[in-house]
């Protein structure tokens, strides 16, 4: 059985795209500086920022390492569903 976030992706749920840490942190819920200490573990696996914006491939690994964020807006053929 393939993993969540393979699922998610296929079926075009997550959108992922490159993000600057600030918008990371608004998906987590969390303050900035906090997102930076959460996620400091992970910096190896993740690796550097180019310029301003983790990387598609960086993002996909750091919802991989912490998961996927508690709110999930996902769209319904007529509603926009919000998941928490």
């Amino acid at each position: 059985m393939k993993n969540t976030l393979a699922m998610l992706k296929e079926i075009g749920q997550v959108i992922l795209k490159p993000y600057m840490k600030k918008e990371l942190a608004a998906l987590y819920d969390m303050n900035p500086r906090a997102f930076c200490a959460f996620i400091k573990p992970f910096e190896g696996e993740i690796g550097k920022k180019k310029g301003r914006y983790y990387t598609i491939h960086q993002v996909e690994t750091l919802i991989k390492c912490v998961g996927l964020p508690l709110r999930l807006q996902v769209e319904n053929k007529k509603n926009l569903l919000e998941y928490v």
